[in-house]
């Protein structure tokens, strides 16, 4: 890793390296999507429309390490929109550098440069080197999450 990471949004170049990230990062989940999932996920990442995801990178050494997709939505208990974090991936071997942090970071100050009054994510409770992080940085709620069979 160098010394120098550079958090920056995706651009159309980073399609081969978006990708592989985002396998890697739906493999820890046991999960895959179809190749025209990456194909409109990428597109959306990359459109105008503000109800679609957004995504930030960490570049390092001309490669990406890591990537972050968020997305603004309304809430009804609040005036505001607010902002969800919902995949934060870094490789394997950029893991403890920081990467991590500087992709939310980023997310936080996208959101109050946006007025959002919070960020909020999910993990599994098994993704323990990731919850160290985010018990550091973030504050856990007693929510419990389920969805439709």
């Amino acid at each position: 890793m160098s010394d120098t990471l550079n958090i920056r949004a995706l651009l159309p170049k980073d399609r081969a390296e978006w990708a592989e990230m985002w396998r890697d990062y739906l493999a820890f989940y046991e999960t895959t999507v179809q190749d025209q999932t990456y194909d409109s996920t990428f597109a959306r990442l990359l459109g105008n429309d503000p109800n679609d995801f957004s995504c930030f990178v960490a570049e390092a050494n001309g490669q990406l390490v890591g990537l972050t997709h968020y997305l603004f939505h309304r809430h009804a208990w609040k005036e505001e929109s607010v902002c969800y974090l919902q995949d934060l991936f870094a490789r394997p071997e950029a893991r403890g550098t920081g990467v991590g942090r500087a992709l939310i970071q980023a997310v936080y100050d996208e959101a109050d440069r946006k007025g959002a009054p919070s960020v909020y994510w999910l993990t599994q409770e098994f993704n323990h080197t990731a919850r160290k992080l985010y018990d550091r940085i973030g504050k856990q709620t007693p929510f419990i999450r389920y969805q439709r069979p």
